[in-house]
């Protein structure tokens, strides 16, 4: 049994609190919103980082923005314990989280970043993927936590790794997401059956995740937020700001952040993800609902 922190406590991480809590683990939690950490039964919730890191050997952090990791670090460090690591699965920037691995060495303490994809669904599921970076002694004291928190672990390497791969395994997510929408475009601008063209795309090859798995959830609006589009703004910046830090041309990763950009600025940023048929749609004019299944005897002699 290890003492673990838990602090954001939003879809992701008040979903991994409780799989800890049911794992034996003795868990702390906090979170802006104290009702959440009242709501995570079987936990202890406390009021701010520093009593998570003084009751904690590993803190696991879950929070919207690199510049909120870094105010919680701030003020875990001073009370965490010589040796404790502070774990962090949001999504960050590889440099920034490179800095502030320096930061705790020097302090004695110890970083490693684990951001994953499989959304509130994975976390709950315990099917998640974890990309980590940090040095090969801290994950593996972590290693053990993440391993029964998802389906797949993989260390990449050092801090920056990790981040590193959220953001191009992201890249390619949203990319996938927004070209199935501009090819659902096109053919809904020439009158094509939507169903029809979605059935030639997964038979013909060029198909992805989305067009295999979401899209025919596509006339379903407004579900409740799991993964907002104001966060995939976010990650969307951080991903081109990557492209331009490593010196890699990715006009694609510049044009997917003006897509989620222009999506918050319709108003539309405390979308789930999935809203970003609503951003295709006020763009171009055109419904892109799929409308009700054919009946299955439809047709028949």
């Amino acid at each position: 049994m290890e003492h673990v922190g838990v602090i954001g406590l939003g879809n992701i991480g008040g979903a991994i609190a409780a799989n800890l809590v049911a794992d034996g683990h003795h868990v702390t939690v906090s979170d802006v919103d104290p009702s959440r950490a009242r709501a995570v039964a079987g936990a202890e919730a406390v009021a701010g980082a520093a009593a998570v890191a003084a009751a904690s050997e590993i803190t696991v952090t879950s929070l919207p923005t690199p510049d909120a990791v870094a105010g919680v670090a701030d003020q875990w460090v001073d009370a965490a314990a010589a040796e404790a690591i502070l774990l962090d699965i949001s999504t960050s920037a590889p440099a920034t989280n490179r800095e502030l691995a320096a930061r705790l060495r020097g302090s004695g303490h110890h970083f490693v970043e684990a951001p994953l994809t499989g959304g509130a669904i994975g976390a709950q599921n315990r099917s998640l993927v974890f990309m980590v970076g940090g040095d090969d002694e801290a994950v593996a004291r972590c290693m053990p936590i993440l391993d029964k928190l998802g389906r797949a672990t993989f260390h990449l390497g050092p801090v920056g790794a990790g981040t590193t791969m959220k953001l191009a395994n992201s890249l390619l997510a949203f990319t996938c997401i927004w070209a199935s929408l501009e090819a659902l475009s096109l053919a809904a601008a020439a009158d094509l059956d939507l169903r029809t063209a979605i059935d030639v795309v997964r038979t013909g090859g060029a198909s992805n995740f989305f067009m295999d798995r979401m899209v025919d959830g596509i006339d379903t609006r407004g579900r409740p937020p799991q993964f907002s589009l104001t966060l995939a703004a976010k990650d969307a910046r951080l991903i081109d700001d990557l492209a331009v830090d490593s010196g890699v041309p990715a006009p694609v990763a510049g044009a997917i952040r003006q897509v989620f950009a222009d999506a918050v600025e319709r108003g539309l940023g405390e979308h789930d993800w999935s809203d970003l048929v609503l951003a295709a749609e006020a763009r171009t004019g055109l419904d892109l609902t799929l409308g009700a299944a054919p009946d299955a005897g439809e047709g028949a002699a």
